[in-house]
């Protein structure tokens, strides 16, 4: 199944209020009653099930998001941007899980790349900083997870997803569904995908 062939992700400009939750997503995708509506000029209707799909698929699209940002509350503006665009599509209801686990770390990576409230997500991965017994660990710590973030978000999209997917606990075969790949081939984009990412890592290492 490839995100990119359905004609997504092409998601949200505007994430919806913190802590709106999931009845919020889905009441702003069906309308004030609860029941399907036409999209806007025209468009596509919200699909009736949404909610269900919701329900399912929530906390996956949340936990790969947050693999890629480091921060919950990042994560779910991500899966408010992601479900509301699933909302108005045709996605086939049995490929709804892969599809929406993809446009996740799409758009994960997309607000990564963006760099938009980058300050706040860093000091949202680490609320404890102010009485932490030991600042220089957790500066140290607070550090290398961004050079993480920015080496994965400098990869082949490609690669960078399919190395999401796969430390958020995606089966082999569940990647190359997501991804449209061969099963044997999964492994071979993963292991390139993590020698891409020490050369990211050691050549800004070196550059610094």
């Amino acid at each position: 199944m490839n995100v990119a062939a359905q004609g997504t992700p092409v998601v949200a400009r505007t994430a919806a209020p913190p802590g709106q939750g999931r009845a919020g997503v889905v009441r702003r995708a069906e309308g004030k009653d609860g029941e399907a509506v036409a999209g806007p000029r025209g468009g596509k209707a919200v699909r009736a099930d949404l909610e269900q799909v919701f329900r399912t698929a929530y906390p996956r699209v949340v936990g790969v998001a947050a693999r890629v940002l480091g921060s919950r509350d990042e994560a779910e503006d991500v899966a408010q941007e992601v479900f509301l665009t699933f909302g108005r599509s045709s996605v086939p209801a049995g490929e709804a899980l892969g599809w929406l686990t993809v446009a996740a770390a799409h758009t994960a990576l997309n607000h990564l790349r963006s760099g938009r409230r980058r300050a706040s997500r860093e000091e949202a991965a680490d609320p404890g900083d102010a009485v932490s017994p030991d600042v220089a660990d957790t500066v140290m710590a607070r550090e290398e997870r961004r050079r993480v973030r920015a080496a994965l978000a400098r990869l082949p999209r490609k690669q960078a997803v399919a190395l999401v997917l796969r430390h958020s606990g995606l089966s082999y075969a569940e990647v190359a569904a997501a991804l449209d790949l061969s099963p044997g081939s999964v492994g071979t984009t993963v292991r390139r995908a993590e020698s891409a990412l020490r050369k990211e890592l050691n050549r800004h290492a070196s550059s610094d």
